[in-house]
């Protein structure tokens, strides 16, 4: 069953006294339920837009999306934001939590937009939920108290509350060591699998993209498929050639 159908997906903005920018151009991309896919790109290649795009934080400017098999175009305002507070969970690289509010706290934002059980049981759940990502005792920490692994499964941890059906990821390991990065994957892997959640990551760690069953390249807004390791490589050696242009350290 798919959750995501893409077909010539375009985004373009208006820019003031300039030409329409295309971001992204002519995207073709199916995402089923317990898919996981891996989407890589050097900097500026469109991957914030597409991801923007899938968790329904913006609409395309030409082309068919559907979300459930409905376009998102015909979705308003209020039902875009209904559907992905309850359909989509955004885990970030910087974590994004919220400082002076306890972990608890931090997990159980996303259920005071809930109704029914999940807004009265929101402390149980929220508590429920960090006990699965082994922070059952760290309820009450502050932020600034949690170490990078820590902060990082406590926005796992938000990004679940609620179930969703797709999970979205944008260089969910990109500051952490690489022990705590492939912990927190393997996490992220268990309970998505767990949910039958498909999840989707932007990453340039060969690794992380490797445990995808597909592998995509981002490229000046033009999505292609790619051998897994090929386009990681590929993106990496780009970067690194374009800091070096600038005098930047590679």
């Amino acid at each position: 069953m798919n959750l995501l159908h893409l077909e010539g997906v375009t985004r373009t903005v208006q820019l003031v006294d300039a030409p329409p920018l295309t971001i992204l151009s002519g995207v073709d991309l199916e995402v089923a339920v317990g898919d996981r896919v891996s989407i890589v790109g050097r900097s500026g290649s469109g991957k914030s837009t597409l991801l923007n795009l899938l968790g329904l934080l913006d609409t395309p400017t030409t082309g068919l999306m559907l979300f459930d098999d409905r376009p998102v175009q015909s979705f308003s305002s209020g039902e875009r934001d209904r559907v992905r507070g309850r359909d989509v969970g955004f885990i970030f690289q910087q974590f994004n939590l919220l400082q002076g509010r306890t972990a608890l706290e931090n997990v159980m934002t996303p259920l005071l937009y809930a109704t029914g059980r999940a807004f009265w049981q929101r402390s149980r759940i929220a508590s429920e939920m960090l006990g699965r990502v082994g922070l059952g005792n760290r309820l009450t920490a502050m932020p600034d108290k949690l170490s990078g692994g820590e902060q990082q499964r406590v926005a796992i941890a938000r990004s679940l509350v609620r179930g969703p059906r797709l999970i979205l990821a944008d260089e969910p390991t990109g500051a952490l060591d690489l022990e705590t990065g492939a912990s927190v994957m393997d996490l992220l892997d268990a309970v998505a699998t767990e949910s039958g959640a498909a999840l989707v990551t932007i990453t340039h760690d060969p690794a992380i993209a490797a445990r995808a069953n597909l592998h995509l390249r981002l490229d000046r807004g033009v999505l292609t498929v790619a051998p897994t390791g090929a386009a990681e490589v590929d993106a990496s050696a780009a970067d690194a050639a374009q800091a070096v242009a600038a005098g930047a350290p590679s």
